[in-house]
């Protein structure tokens, strides 16, 4: 099965040999960012046909979904990339031995980044621009359900690149078959990193069947906790935000922890979450608060498993618990690392919150939906990382490269 896979990868590696300039590499991306603007028309149309055979319902349904206003945001993500400092060629420690050896570490490639990925096709545009900024070369594994949509992507960024005589091996998108993703999993000695983005159950699938080395960007299980000594007004917006800005990306509120000595406040916390009529799961304390001042249609008992569950809708689970400690370990208990906030006004408690929980992102009074590459600075992201090594949180320019050790001498030699 992998030798059908080969010659894509032979394509992949030989184009990652080729250096490009920073010059031509930002002439390319404003190129692609325009582009992608000129033929909105386009996109949109073979998005359509990817849209028309998925059920609307289904979470990943706004994820596929391109708009015009997607594209203009998409593009501008592209321009910003173009204007920060790429990390290649960076020293960033040096030192001389007693020898007089000069040793230092510099910013390289990675080499050849392979991406597995569902119904997302803006991760099409944001995984070869960072990977071209870096010198790294990408080959990606899309999801059947957006494969018009990647492939006018792709056939995109693969007329800019020849319109500036670079080769369009830059950028491989595999077939759409699962056969592709298994070889792609496989190829050992051609893919130097794979990153998987989707669902939980496809990180799980990449992590355990992957022969190639993984950075896993995971799901997002997220909490926020209102504190004993949380502000209302703040809490209720933060809430709002982080649960219905954007419900099918993973930075999005999943459960609501609240002390107990804030229940009486709980109806107003959720009062805007009624308005949108989102579903929530509350456990017995809750649901005995909320009755009579949520939407009936809207409030539900909780089930063990409403804990722990990434929504991608709207619908979220809410927990009351007795103590702040309570609080910690229900987040370590299904909390997935990726990101979780506190509402409180309490320097102590929220430097303690900072302190001991796990997770890749953690906010003090502020929303979850701020994690993102571009909010934080760093242009767009390849994923958002849950794990502690190589990289961690939003991964940008700086975590798509590894380092080399330079070493220079005058004849040493070693007794």
């Amino acid at each position: 099965m992998l030798n059908s896979y080969i010659p894509y990868f032979e394509k992949a590696r030989s184009a990652g040999r080729k250096a490009i300039s920073q010059v031509l590499i930002n002439q390319v991306l404003n190129a692609l960012a325009a582009s992608a603007i000129a033929q909105t028309d386009y996109l949109l149309a073979e998005n359509k046909k990817d849209l028309d055979l998925m059920d609307r319902h289904d979470p990943k349904y706004d994820r596929l979904k391109l708009t015009a206003e997607r594209i203009a945001d998409i593009a501008k993500e592209i321009e910003n990339i173009v204007l920060l400092e790429s990390p290649l060629g960076e020293i960033f420690s040096e030192k001389t031995m007693p020898n007089g050896l000069q040793i230092s570490k510099m910013r390289v490639p990675l080499g050849v980044v392979g991406v597995v990925y569902e119904a997302r096709p803006n991760v099409t545009f944001d995984v070869f621009s960072l990977c071209f900024k870096t010198g790294n070369v990408c080959v990606l594994k899309g999801g059947s359900d957006a494969y018009h949509s990647n492939k006018a992507i792709i056939s995109i960024i693969h007329q800019v690149l020849s319109d500036h005589e670079i080769d369009e091996n830059n950028a491989i998108l595999l077939p759409p078959e699962r056969e592709a993703a298994d070889a792609l999993l496989s190829a050992i000695g051609y893919v130097d990193v794979l990153i998987p983005r989707g669902s939980q159950q496809l990180i799980n699938h990449v992590r355990n069947n992957s022969k190639v080395p993984v950075i896993e960007t995971g799901a997002g299980i997220v909490h926020t906790y209102f504190d004993e000594f949380g502000d209302l007004e703040k809490g209720a917006n933060i809430i709002f935000n982080a649960k219905t800005r954007r419900v099918s990306v993973c930075n999005a509120l999943d459960c609501l922890i609240v002390h107990y000595t804030r229940l009486r406040d709980l109806p107003a916390l959720v009062k805007y979450l009624g308005e949108k009529k989102v579903a929530l799961y509350a456990d017995k304390t809750a649901f005995t608060i909320l009755k009579g001042h949520y939407p009936e249609g809207s409030l539900n008992h909780a089930k063990p498993e409403h804990f722990g569950t990434e929504f991608l809708a709207m619908r979220m689970a809410v927990k009351i618990v007795e103590c702040f400690e309570d609080a910690l370990d229900h987040i370590a208990q299904y909390g997935s690392k990726h990101s979780e906030a506190i509402i409180s006004e309490d320097a102590t408690r929220t430097e303690v919150f900072l302190n001991n929980v796990d997770a890749a992102a953690v906010y003090v009074n502020a929303s979850t939906a701020f994690t993102d590459g571009a909010q934080f600075g760093l242009g767009a992201e390849i994923g958002i990382s849950t794990q502690k090594l190589h990289a961690r949180g939003p991964m940008g320019l700086e975590e798509l490269t590894s380092y080399k050790w330079i070493v220079k001498g005058d004849g040493h030699i070693r007794s």
